[in-house]
């Protein structure tokens, strides 16, 4: 519970059952708002896929998977996807999805080794989506252009909340601000990688940091863990900068801290694919299932990322807790904190 924040006299701005109403109206304004910005389709998603074919979103792979075998297949392995990062960019294979539109789903995920505190749960929902490109749109100005789209969509959803509930207050800028990962390490050189998102969304506001996973050239580490396989982190843009992804962050004005909203990419071509999993001793894969057809020229070159149910949600209602939004579990001891807070967990 130490990374639990008690915001100083906290008070919800809407009770649990307000609350309920408003998470239905913020997920329905949101993704119809997505699927326009994007010319996104519907599509179904697994909660599950087969172990060993390198489907299955890595993260920062040390996390481990709920998985179970299956009877009437032999006993075969099947895994709780962590996200579907790389089943979308089949799906819009398996749809045949042209170059200039994409799906949306409703990706649901159980991450047991989830550090729990107020914006990490072991349950996690969000609006997984992925958009056919053309090789001339792996360009960070397509990147950006596509961020501020989505960002366009979470401006007008928070819009209409506030006016469906008055005593909620805008409070996102009308711009999102593009800052490289590289360039924040050389101004705060002595911080923590949270500890520069702090920084940076305090003095903009929104914040779309562009290149995670490749190494910075300071501390030799990532900014933050991507998996090799499917965000491009290491092709060169400008000025020496690297990568062709990033996080969208939001200063959170009850946490007063940096805000996680989305997570997303311009997807790995063949060459790098190639280059990252040399970069990350983990060749071996080319031999599993989605690689091999990437590298078979099966899959389309593509574009996509998550943005956060839940998350949307706490933000845009002035939640200090995900658990507010969500039910899920917690250990005692933070439910409890958060009951003598007024933090109302559902």
């Amino acid at each position: 519970m130490s990374k639990l924040i008690i915001p100083e006299a906290y008070s919800p701005a809407l009770d649990k059952l307000t609350t309920e109403t408003a998470i239905r109206k913020i997920k329905r304004e949101f993704q119809r708002n997505l699927a326009f910005e994007l010319k996104l389709h519907r599509a179904s998603a697994p909660l599950f896929v087969l172990a060993g074919t390198g489907i299955n979103d890595d993260l920062n792979g040390v996390e481990r998977a709920v998985q179970f075998p299956i009877k009437d297949m032999g006993n075969q392995i099947a895994q709780v996807v962590h996200s579907l990062a790389k089943w979308k960019r089949m799906e819009l294979a398996h749809l045949g999805i042209p170059a200039g539109a994409g799906i949306y789903t409703d990706m649901n995920a159980i991450r047991a080794d989830e550090e729990l505190d107020n914006l990490h749960s072991i349950y996690v929902d969000q609006w997984d989506w992925e958009c056919t490109i053309t090789q001339q749109d792996r360009n960070l100005d397509f990147l950006k252009k596509t961020v501020r789209r989505i960002y366009s969509a979470v401006r007008r959803t928070e819009a209409f909340i506030q006016e469906e509930y008055p005593a909620l207050t805008t409070f996102l800028p009308e711009e999102i601000t593009f800052v490289h990962s590289e360039d924040l390490e050389v101004k705060y050189p002595t911080l923590t990688a949270k500890e520069r998102e702090d920084k940076v969304t305090k003095e903009y506001g929104a914040v779309f940091l562009i290149g995670i996973g490749g190494k910075l050239p300071i501390s030799g580490q990532p900014h933050d863990g991507r998996a090799p396989d499917y965000d491009d982190w290491s092709t060169p843009t400008t000025d020496g900068h690297i990568g062709l992804n990033g996080d969208i962050l939001i200063y959170n004005p009850v946490l007063k801290h940096s805000f996680e909203l989305s997570s997303m990419g311009i997807r790995v071509d063949k060459a790098a694919l190639l280059r990252q999993l040399q970069e990350r001793n983990a060749t071996d894969r080319l031999n599993l299932k989605f690689h091999k057809a990437l590298m078979n020229d099966e899959l389309p070159l593509s574009i996509g990322g998550g943005v956060g149910q839940s998350r949307l949600c706490m933000l845009l209602l002035h939640k200090a807790h995900i658990g507010e939004v969500q039910a899920s579990i917690w250990p005692d001891d933070m439910a409890s904190a958060c009951e003598k807070a007024g933090i109302e967990l559902l």
